[in-house]
């Protein structure tokens, strides 16, 4: 058990009187105060082993807390609490050197679990002083539930690392936003950024558009052309949808990923790059190994630090911020101004969202436009609801129809896609895609 007494700042008088009784009990000497002046006051006149702060406490915050106590004390362990979390907040507390960030409501047991990891790991640790919060970046990520705050922290401390990050979601979770995210708050965020959709470029295209090619490697190559891999050097390079990439060039980024070099085709020279790769899909890889779909090899190369997003039907609470979040958005866009009742608040909490957080985002645009009398309450949501149900009914129909047409071009072309993109009318890159994602072969 730590030296001397613990510090909890917390504004909420019953909040407070908990932590201190039962910290107490455990043995703990507590001082205990409300505000952020007498917390910082506290902490000029003595040094504190551990502090338990409340984020949103006066005309300061939990953060000014946490400086102030990193300043007096660098061996401090700051314990952050917040029932509004945000993506800024644990960067910020995480920059700040706070040890642990935790989520109202919690259990007194988790603290207590946090309290004593923390006393365990009372060393000296870099004091940068105060953090510039100002240069921080804005985000797309909302969510203040458990399992936005855990993927918060785990976002903050891979994005000061260079390692190669799996990104593993759902379809509509938001994983092109986090690959984003880590960029913008690493220490290459003033170096380019660059996201490649795998699935969208053709497989033959794929290996000119990252590595380049020299005039006269293929047909149409009428010029040199740098590839993303060079041009984002000492940047981030996001490869979306790696799961759709064949066997060959499979092949080709493994080499890559081992040597960081690159050769455009049809080049016999090799230029050394210095970029971080940052990877996603929505499909099961370690499946596809398992079938010999995917490289083994590869699969660790990519996945040294894995992030996976929590699919929104698991982010309990984050439903009401995040349409409220939408709802401001397309008001401001459509100068309108819906509003989101209660009733439609628990219409929209009861969905279980198949579609994550894109659904819920393309559902309040259609409410925001379509809500009668600019109510958008359950039976609104009600009906948006079954109208986008019945529509992706008749979508999936549709699509049976459009694979059954494509299966019989391909059988008249004798499997020629260039002559049957040409028949179906559609790019041969857009028939590739369709390919893939029908599953046809």
């Amino acid at each position: 058990m730590t030296t001397g007494p613990l510090l909890v700042v917390e504004d909420d008088s019953s909040v407070r009187n908990t932590l201190i009784t039962f910290l107490e009990l455990e043995g703990y000497t507590v001082d205990a105060v409300s505000t952020t002046r007498e917390a910082i006051e506290r902490l000029d006149s003595r040094q504190y082993p551990i502090v338990i702060s409340d984020i949103y406490l006066d005309e300061k915050t939990g953060l000014d807390v946490l400086y102030a106590a990193r300043r007096t004390n660098p061996k401090c362990s700051v314990i952050l609490m917040t029932g509004r979390g945000s993506m800024e907040t644990v960067m910020k507390a995480t920059e700040g050197g706070a040890f642990d960030y935790v989520a109202k409501p919690f259990q007194l047991d988790d603290l207590l679990d946090t309290i004593k990891r923390a006393e365990k790991s009372l060393e000296p640790q870099s004091d940068d002083g105060e953090t510039d919060i100002d240069d921080l970046p804005e985000t797309d990520l909302i969510g203040s539930s458990p399992a936005m705050i855990e993927l918060y922290k785990q976002l903050a401390k891979v994005a000061q690392t260079d390692a190669t990050v799996f990104i593993e979601g759902e379809t509509g979770t938001g994983k092109e936003i986090v690959a984003r995210k880590i960029h913008d708050m690493s220490p290459r965020r003033s170096q380019p950024y660059q996201p490649v959709d795998c699935a969208a470029i053709a497989p033959s295209l794929l290996e000119a558009e990252l590595f380049g090619a020299v005039r006269g490697a293929y047909t149409g190559a009428d010029r040199d052309r740098t590839g993303l891999f060079e041009a984002a050097n000492r940047g981030t390079v996001f490869l979306d949808e790696i799961g759709e990439i064949d066997a060959a060039f499979q092949t080709r980024l493994l080499r890559f990923l081992e040597e960081r070099t690159v050769r455009p085709v049809g080049a016999n020279r090799s230029t050394k790059v210095d970029v971080r790769i940052i990877a996603a899909t929505n499909r099961d890889i370690p499946k596809m190994v398992e079938d010999e779909k995917f490289r083994e090899d590869l699969w660790f190369r990519l996945n040294v630090v894995s992030v996976a997003l929590p699919p929104l039907r698991e982010r309990a609470g984050d439903v009401r911020l995040l349409a409220h979040f939408f709802l401001k958005k397309y008001n401001e866009r459509y100068h309108t101004g819906a509003r989101l009742t209660e009733s439609g608040e628990k219409e929209l909490e009861s969905y279980t969202w198949p579609g994550n957080v894109r659904q819920l985002q393309h559902m309040m645009e259609r409410l925001v436009i379509l809500a009668p009398n600019g109510r958008v309450d359950s039976t609104a949501v009600r009906d948006a609801i079954e109208a986008m149900d019945s529509r992706e009914h008749a979508t999936e129909t549709l699509a049976d129809a459009e694979a059954e047409q494509i299966r019989k071009v391909l059988a008249a072309t004798n499997g020629n896609k260039s002559r049957a993109a040409r028949i179906l009318g559609i790019e041969r890159k857009t028939l590739y895609r369709k390919l893939e994602r029908m599953g046809i072969s």
